[in-house]
């Protein structure tokens, strides 16, 4: 069995533990210096306050201050943050862990550069390492794909993708989290993965113009049109693929951005 460590806990970043943990894994949470709350209330209910379920009971749960110790053994590190906190995760977390333990991603998004250049955050964290730790080379890998947090935590039946530039070692991590409601492909395809889930969010604004214009005539809490939504969700659909096609991803990983926006 393998020790998990969870930095950030969040929504997310405790539902996906879920499943390892009822797989027999040891699952270790360690609060960002935003959640302090959270895992207090955690140590003494086993209750999470903004999932709003209760937790396994193989869940120990740690401050930040706490992180060399629930680092201890760790065979997986989870980075549980907000896209927010991305910067804060390099540089407090990544610079200190050993070279030899993997870590899995599940903030979704694409970094904005100053010129306007979209990277990854797979990409982005090993940019930043070659800056603040020259030389230090992690397993970098992350999830992708239509998963809400506490439908997970619910056993939901929920398909997503595992994606990193190996595929032993994402073997291994689906060894780890797949269950009977948690299914999980895998990509080396880490930039199509990742900017296809990434994209679900802007065109999720653009599908819901619909629901806008049916609220202009029906007023709120009438009837909505669905034409129109699916006209729109057809259009997003054909225009993340041309997107995915120029960025050099592979075409077929437009199924988690499709998933992820029927989601949204």
């Amino acid at each position: 069995m393998s020790i998990i460590t969870v930095v950030g806990a969040g929504q997310m970043g405790s539902a996906i533990a879920i499943p390892a943990a009822e797989n027999g894994h040891t699952l270790r949470l360690v609060g960002t210096p935003l959640d302090r709350e959270i895992i207090e209330h955690a140590r003494k209910t086993g209750y999470h306050l903004n999932l709003k379920r209760q937790l396994h009971p193989s869940f120990t749960y740690y401050q930040i201050e706490q992180l060399d110790e629930a680092l201890q053994g760790a065979d997986l590190l989870i980075g549980g943050v907000s896209s927010f906190g991305v910067d804060w995760f390099v540089e407090n977390i990544l610079t200190r862990i050993p070279e030899s333990l993997p870590v899995l991603s599940i903030t979704k998004g694409l970094w904005n550069d100053p010129d306007g250049t979209l990277i990854d955050y797979p990409a982005y964290y090993a940019r930043k390492l070659e800056v603040l730790a020259p030389g230090r080379t992690l397993s970098l890998n992350a999830v992708g794909g239509p998963c809400t947090s506490y439908e997970l935590a619910d056993h939901d039946p929920t398909l997503v993708a595992f994606c990193g530039p190996d595929i032993k070692v994402l073997r291994r991590l689906k060894a780890i989290f797949e269950t009977d409601y948690y299914h999980i492909c895998l990509s080396t395809d880490v930039t199509g993965v990742e900017c296809a889930v990434a994209m679900k969010n802007a065109y999720a604004l653009a599908v819901s113009l619909a629901v806008g214009l049916s609220e202009r005539i029906e007023g709120v809490g009438g009837t909505l049109h669905y034409n129109s939504q699916a006209a729109l969700f057809a259009q997003s659909i054909r225009e993340m693929r041309r997107l995915l096609k120029l960025i050099g991803g592979h075409e077929d990983n437009i199924v988690y951005g499709v998933g992820d926006l029927y989601v949204t």
